[in-house]
């Protein structure tokens, strides 16, 4: 298997670093060892065709010797130490940047999402080589996704389809693009995908036939005019054919692509020649010829598409481009980022802008605080198909389908947006909700007496950027206005909702809940309700859940103090157990030789952890994590407070509690004992159920020496590929 990578790697980049490859892959190899894949192969194999696809993609030797590697944090116990200490910062970074949050706990399925979304596109903003990694991860797995159950496939390609695909098309890789959406459409609509594969055979013989015609005939008028190029039919993409009939309403035998021919020449002046040849031998189809040569797309494709009525009365679709375009076609932005040992072939500022995007989508997840409406509003802008214009200086730009001249306002500056009152296309003044159309020519119309943006302004606006840029003016230039329209509405659904509280326990419960949406206070949460920022929808669950859970505390902390240690032994019993339950506990007492030692089971300490005592009425010291909530807040006097320590001397087992969320799948519980079996720990107590995420959630509570040895069987855990998260429970 590395034979045949190093092999490939020396026949495609022969100025590749040969012995870095060959250290990456025994690296990974090693980490990766005894893990497995649904299929019943090695993991391993998984780097490897991550790497190839990335090889065949031209891309550099540390992309490469990233790829091996880029699981090996996320699913071995190497950290990105070690990943630097072996390989560098530059191959660490990028093992990082494709690395998912897989051990942070998050309220939801989208929440976990969005900062996966929002990591990936900040490492992608420093190196986009990141999402070439990730892209070529993301398109084996869909390449092996037989192996999941039918639940998990179709979530992983609408995801594919939505998120992944798409980037692929923003940086112009339509290799990989055109492969992801086959392979999500297979699982998407299995039925319509293989109608289509049988549709397409059926035809295929008569196509060929027909397009082979095309081609010879084409062959021989070029070379009359003396214009050498490589003539072929163009592969068909399933997607795109499903996508027409079903979108656009069109039937199978409307579609052109089943009739396509790609022609490519030396230059650009024979693009041109070629065309010129075509609409002579063939009548063209009037509104079917696009120059992207003459207006790339932002993605840096270049073509020239005509449809003509070709031999028989056959419409037939002709590309017409140079090498290099072709290049740029197939392989997008990693055809201009080759890097050569540490140096690119393309200048940084062009490079930056093409990816000018990728800092949009960052300032979108900025200013949107919900997880679900940043993944909506990045569908929007990843997914929708674009429409292109120009300013009057001749400038184009892209926006959404859809988009206003608002949209292109905000496009130009904020401050343009925010004093526009009007606007001309073509010359010609038209509303602020006109659907803007390719080719038009934009002119805004500003006033230094604009009184700002109109809130109305939101419902007519299709970009996300517009949208934000409109809800910053309100929340920056109206704050008291916001603060008392966001007041009102917030307080009015308070009181139809039965949720009123006395005005300070009021107050005290929103700025809890202000704060776990990132805002400061009760005001600023007014704020962003008035401005439209967030919305009801994420503040009302926020608030039953914080009442409800007020209402279940019935006892005072100071009660659970005193109550929340473990069971009392009668000393009367047994002398051997009365000594046990003083100094004998592993714990020490500054300045106390005999009391009573207890460990609370609220957070429950072992060695390793800092700790403190506590002095309760009657039931001795009840030993605490020293940031334990229930201490911290709820302590009366400091006097009670004690000093202890752990004492080595005296060794004994300690319990702690450990909580795992994971995929649920048949055989996770006896993988999971499996662990447990071969770390030799005892386990106490497990429960295990299904949350509402459909998520397997288990409870552990284990007997351990101390911290090192929870820590190490904690890690165990999260090497499993299907465990999601791992924590202790404390609280």
């Amino acid at each position: 298997m590395k034979e045949n990578l190093i092999a490939m790697i020396k026949d495609i980049n022969p100025q590749c670093d040969v012995d870095l490859i060959d250290r990456a892959y025994h690296f990974a190899e090693n980490a990766h060892e005894g893990q497995f894949r649904k299929s019943g192969e090695p993991y391993f194999i998984h780097p490897v065709e991550v790497a190839k696809i990335l090889i065949e993609l031209k891309l550099d030797s540390s992309t490469v010797a990233a790829a091996l590697l880029h699981d090996v944090i996320e699913d071995t116990e190497y950290s990105f130490e070690e990943i630097k200490q072996h390989f560098g910062e530059e191959i660490a970074v990028l093992v990082e940047g494709v690395t998912k949050l897989t051990r942070m706990s998050f309220e939801s399925k989208e929440e976990r999402q969005a900062e996966n979304l929002r990591k990936m596109f900040v490492a992608m903003a420093k190196d986009i080589r990141v999402i070439l990694i990730k892209l070529a991860d993301r398109l084996h797995n869909m390449r092996t996704l037989k192996y999941q159950s039918d639940e998990k496939k179709k979530e992983k390609a609408m995801e594919t389809l939505e998120i992944y695909a798409p980037i692929a098309h923003r940086l112009g890789i339509s290799k990989v693009k055109w492969e992801l959406e086959d392979l999500c459409l297979r699982y998407i609509d299995p039925e319509g995908y293989y109608d289509l594969v049988e549709r397409v055979a059926i035809k295929r013989k008569d196509r060929e036939m027909f397009i082979n015609q095309v081609i010879n005939s084409l062959h021989e008028k070029l070379d009359e005019f003396s214009i050498e190029g490589e003539i072929s039919g163009r592969p068909k993409h399933f997607y795109s054919i499903y996508r027409k009939m079903v979108y656009q309403g069109k039937s199978f035998d409307e579609i052109f692509d089943f009739l396509a021919v790609r022609v490519i020449v030396d230059n650009i002046k024979d693009c041109y020649g070629v065309l010129g040849v075509v609409h002579t031998m063939w009548k063209p189809i009037p509104g079917r010829f696009k120059d992207y040569i003459a207006m790339p797309k932002p993605n840096m494709y270049q073509s020239i598409h005509t449809t003509v009525i070709g031999p028989k009365g056959e419409p037939v679709e002709i590309q017409i481009r140079t090498h290099e375009m072709h290049q740029i076609s197939e392989y997008g932005i990693a055809a201009h980022w080759k890097y050569k040992e540490g140096k690119t072939t393309d200048n940084p500022k062009k490079l930056g802008d093409k990816l000018t995007w990728v800092g949009q989508m960052l300032e979108l997840e900025k200013e949107t605080k919900d997880p679900k409406e940043f993944m909506e509003s990045l569908k929007v802008d990843l997914l929708t198909n674009e429409v292109f214009v120009f300013t009057p200086k001749g400038e184009v730009i892209n926006l959404p389908t859809g988009s206003t001249p608002i949209d292109f306002a905000y496009r130009i500056h904020s401050d343009i947006g925010n004093k526009c009152v009007g606007s001309k296309i073509d010359g010609r003044i038209v509303p602020l909700d006109y659907k803007l159309k390719n080719g038009n020519i934009v002119e805004i119309l500003t006033s230094s007496n604009s009184n700002g943006p109109s809130r109305d302004w939101l419902k007519i606006v299709k970009s996300s950027q517009a949208k934000n840029k409109i809800r910053q003016w309100f929340k920056k230039e109206r704050r008291e206005e916001n603060i008392d329209k966001g007041q009102e509405i917030l307080e009015r659904e308070i009181r139809r909702q039965g949720l009123q509280q006395p005005e300070v326990a009021q107050t005290k419960l929103l700025n809890t809940i202000a704060k776990r949406l990132g805002l400061n206070s009760e005001v600023d949460l007014y704020a962003a309700v008035g401005y439209g920022g967030i919305t009801l929808s994420q503040i009302l669950p926020k608030i039953r859940e914080v009442i409800k859970k007020e209402n279940v505390k019935k006892e005072t902390v100071a009660e659970l103090m005193e109550k929340d240690v473990a069971p009392q032994e009668k000393p009367q019993e047994n002398k051997e157990k009365n000594k046990k339950n003083k100094q004998g506990q592993g714990v020490s007492v500054k300045g106390i030789d005999s009391i009573m030692v207890r460990f609370a089971r609220c957070c429950n300490p072992v060695p390793g952890d800092d700790i403190v005592g506590y002095i309760t009425r009657g039931r001795g010291v009840s030993v605490h994590l020293k940031d334990c909530p229930n201490l911290m807040s709820t302590i009366e006097s400091i006097d009670r407070l004690i000093e202890v320590n752990w004492d080595t001397t005296k060794p004994r087992s300690f319990q702690a509690e450990i909580q795992i969320r994971a995929y649920d799948k048949k055989g996770l519980l006896s993988e999971i004992t499996k662990v447990i079996t071969e770390s030799k720990i005892t386990v106490n107590a497990l429960n295990a159920r299904t949350n509402k995420e459909k998520l397997a959630v288990l409870n552990l509570t284990v007997e351990i020496d101390d911290i090192n040895q929870l820590d190490k069987i904690m890690q165990k855990f999260r090497g499993m590929k299907e465990v999601l998260d791992v924590h202790r429970v404390t609280t």
